[in-house]
């Protein structure tokens, strides 16, 4: 074989072995590009490259960067054990950018092994179009309790520019938008966005959809951001029972606490192990119930929900997951 061939052998080998590298780190990426659409001045455009481990090793997040200064990207968790999340932010900077602007953002990782993966972001940022403030933001709201927040959307352009409608892909937002103020060269909008009481607990990151009379870019995107907090809490969420033998009973408590007055209606638990004291008939802020486990079936590591229902905004619940080892039985022989 000639020397030229060697090299060339040895190039491929080499280039298949880091697309090899970097295809281990990929497939910890569910999605590797992000398009934000028309967004206008100074939104809130950010966007989370969700990732997890899926590997026996701990993985280590060492750096980001990008290529265009469009778009900002920051690292939430640098060190991921098995099965842990993380995410790469990228916030795209629509109040120092016009136009359509696109950016590659590179994620080094360094351990268990060195590795490169690149995102893609892009999008097109308005000038003439301007949110303030620049998403809707719900803030914090207990689960059951309605919500809702404002944003102006002014334009700077041609007088007969219209919002014709705004569109949501999530059910549990509407909105209210009030006639056009019109006036010097500048036309606005007030968008009041509400939550309805029946969101479930969760982050918000949704968006609207503006859409308008402009026949080349009729579409514009608006952030919303909120969380929905649990109405009801479970304490210890996660219910350690420890180690049991068939038969041997261990008594536990949990606490259960709302930010105002609730009864407890039903306390749900698919099996008949559990044992649960009687709920108080009293609207309280705080309730003990006391749980007496008999340790009893298959042995193992076993796992439980327990779900408690109120009566708070029609049916407000709260969960905890049990936990126990049960050992099996000891024969003794007699010789």
């Amino acid at each position: 074989m000639s020397r030229s061939a060697i090299l060339s052998l040895a190039f491929c080998l080499m280039l298949a072995s880091v697309v090899s590298a970097q295809d281990w780190a990929r497939k910890m990426f569910n999605v590797t590009s992000h398009d934000f659409g028309t967004v206008a001045r100074g939104a809130d455009a950010i966007y989370e490259f969700d990732l997890q481990n899926i590997y026996e090793e701990d993985v280590h997040v060492t750096a980001v960067r990008s290529s265009c200064g469009c778009t900002t990207p920051s690292i939430k968790s640098k060190d991921l054990k098995t099965w842990e999340k993380g995410a790469i932010v990228c916030k795209f900077n629509t109040d120092s950018f016009l136009g359509e602007k696109s950016a590659t953002v590179t994620v080094t990782i360094d351990k268990p092994y060195y590795a490169e993966v690149q995102l893609n972001v892009r999008g097109h940022i308005r000038g003439d179009v301007v949110f303030q403030p620049g998403a809707v933001k719900l803030g914090s709201v207990d689960q059951g309790e309605p919500s809702s927040a404002k944003v102006n959307v002014a334009y700077a352009g041609g007088s007969n520019w219209q919002i014709l409608d705004v569109r949501s892909d999530n059910p549990h937002l509407s909105v209210e938008m009030s006639e056009p103020m019109r006036g010097a060269g500048r036309i606005a909008y007030d968008l009041t966005v509400k939550l309805k009481d029946d969101a479930p607990v969760g982050y918000i990151q949704d968006h609207l959809t503006l859409v308008t009379n402009d026949g080349r870019n009729p579409n514009i995107t608006l952030p919303v951001e909120g969380k929905v907090a649990p109405a009801v809490t479970v304490s210890p969420a996660a219910l350690a029972l420890g180690e049991l033998s068939q038969g041997e009973t261990v008594e536990k408590k949990l606490i259960v606490r709302a930010k105002k007055p609730f009864k407890i209606t039903s306390i749900k638990c698919d099996n008949k192990s559990y044992q649960f004291a009687q709920p108080s008939d009293e609207a309280k802020l705080l309730h003990f119930i006391p749980i007496t486990y008999t340790a009893g079936g298959k042995s193992g590591n076993q796992m439980q929900k327990i779900v408690i229902e109120t009566d708070i905004a029609g049916g407000a619940s709260g969960e905890t997951i049990a936990t126990v080892n049960v050992k099996d039985t000891e024969v003794t022989v007699n010789e």
